[in-house]
């Protein structure tokens, strides 16, 4: 039986609670029909979920055995069709020996003085006796790299029809330089660590302490996204809020989406929840609904760092963005995951957003309005092109920071990320000033 308690909520939320308590219609039982039946759809979307869930395990486990399967059994045919060639030319050798020397076939007396020909060429591969001689084993090689296994596995699950959101991204990871044209700060620009990066040229255009390890703060949520998106497949799957999320939230002192308990929200809405809000509830959602816990999640977001190329300068501990002395990463680096999460489609449109309403559900029948503050407080900046994609961040040991893509008058794309700024406002300035700067 589910108990609608006035004392769980505080605010807009407890008199909205109470409004329903007024309207509800006591039964003998305490509660009513209307109850009943939420709660049995509840159970319904929890066990749909489950199911759904269930699904994409399954599907994750089985790759890589029936890989193997498939290896083993190439392998096997290979080794049975040599071992059926080999005993049919001894056969045909030791008939040639019985036979006169003025019957014997060219095969037996000539063969090793004369290169060997092939009988038929099929696809570029020889047959002898009707059976493939030379086996094309390029998927048994038992010394090819992790990273190639991890194509195969996934060129596997696309081969089911199961495309992750955004797909696997086949852009070059960013790599920048400076050079001698290389500034430092400009103006009256306070952040302490900042670097601007000309994406096409692989140009580091401005940098200060770019290198020097800081707290990436809530910045570290576009690796998030980026993570999540290239292990889900259906954006649409729902997922429940649970207590130990929230709590998270509240421990930690984190900004969240909105998010209640026992709410079935859509996979879709924690991305947007994640990034434009910067939702800790949303985040912690997103790394659960991937990996059952936000501390498997977090092998995964560091794993995407060495395919980056960056795992020796950033290093994550959670999700969200939480201060911790083993998170750190540098504005160089949060430059590079930036390109990477604007080179998925999905990722993009989610850091790139401006506003956004999630689904209706049970406890916010209107869904919930979110914002990209850095984005709306830019759009209206002369930054000598358009701010494209954002995320900010805070937490005391790095003041406020934020990381920004944006598309210059000359068509060309330029990644801004700076930290220990003085306020969020000057965080902005300080991505204004140097666009305007350098962006023709």
């Amino acid at each position: 039986m589910t108990t609608l308690t006035v004392n769980n909520y505080r605010g807009d939320n407890r008199a909205a609670a109470l409004k329903v308590l007024d309207n509800l219609e006591e039964t003998e039982y305490g509660y009513t029909a209307q109850d009943e039946e939420r709660v049995r759809r509840r159970r319904e979307r929890i066990n749909q979920m489950k199911r759904q869930k269930e699904k994409q395990l399954r599907m994750r486990k089985l790759a890589v055995p029936l890989a193997l399967v498939l290896l083993c059994c190439i392998m096997l045919i290979t080794v049975a069709v040599k071992t059926v060639i080999g005993k049919h030319t001894t056969l045909k050798e030791q008939n040639a020996q019985s036979l006169p020397a003025e019957q014997l076939p060219e095969t037996s007396l000539e063969a090793e003085r004369k290169p060997k020909e092939k009988v038929e060429i099929n696809s570029g591969k020889e047959k002898v006796f009707g059976f493939v001689a030379d086996v094309n084993l390029a998927c048994t090689d038992i010394t090819e790299s992790f990273l190639e296994i991890q194509e195969k596995q996934l060129a596997f699950i696309e081969a089911q029809g199961l495309h992750t959101l955004g797909g696997k991204s086949k852009e070059p990871v960013l790599v920048a330089q400076s050079d001698e044209n290389t500034i430092g700060s400009i103006g009256d620009s306070v952040s302490e660590n900042i670097i601007l990066i000309d994406v096409e040229s692989g140009r580091i255009l401005a940098q200060q302490d770019a290198m020097m390890r800081i707290s990436p703060a809530s910045m570290t949520k576009i690796l998030t996204v980026l993570v999540a998106a290239e292990h889900i497949t259906d954006a649409e799957d729902t997922f429940e809020i649970t207590i130990d999320i929230t709590d998270y939230s509240f421990s930690h002192r984190c900004s969240n989406a909105g998010f209640e308990v026992g709410e079935c929200v859509t996979v879709k809405d924690l991305f947007y929840g994640t990034i434009l809000p910067s939702g800790a509830d949303a985040a912690v959602g997103l790394a659960k609904y991937v990996a059952g816990s936000q501390e498997e999640f977090v092998k995964l977001m560091n794993e995407k760092l060495d395919e980056l190329g960056i795992s020796e300068t950033t290093h994550f501990t959670n999700c969200v963005g939480v201060y911790d002395d083993n998170h750190y990463s540098t504005v160089y680096d949060m430059a590079v995951i930036m390109k990477a999460a604007y080179d998925n489609p999905f990722c993009r449109e989610i850091l790139s957003r401006h506003m956004y309403t999630t689904s209706s559900t049970a406890h916010h029948p209107d869904g919930i309005p979110l914002s990209n503050l850095f984005l709306r407080r830019i759009e209206d900046r002369d930054t000598h092109g358009e701010v494209l994609c954002a995320k900010t961040g805070y937490v005391d040991q790095s003041g406020s920071c934020a990381a920004s893509l944006s598309i210059g008058n000359d068509g060309k794309l330029y990644i801004c990320v700076s930290a220990h700024s003085t306020s969020s406002w000057r965080c902005i300035r300080d991505h204004v000033a140097f666009y305007q700067y350098f962006l023709p």
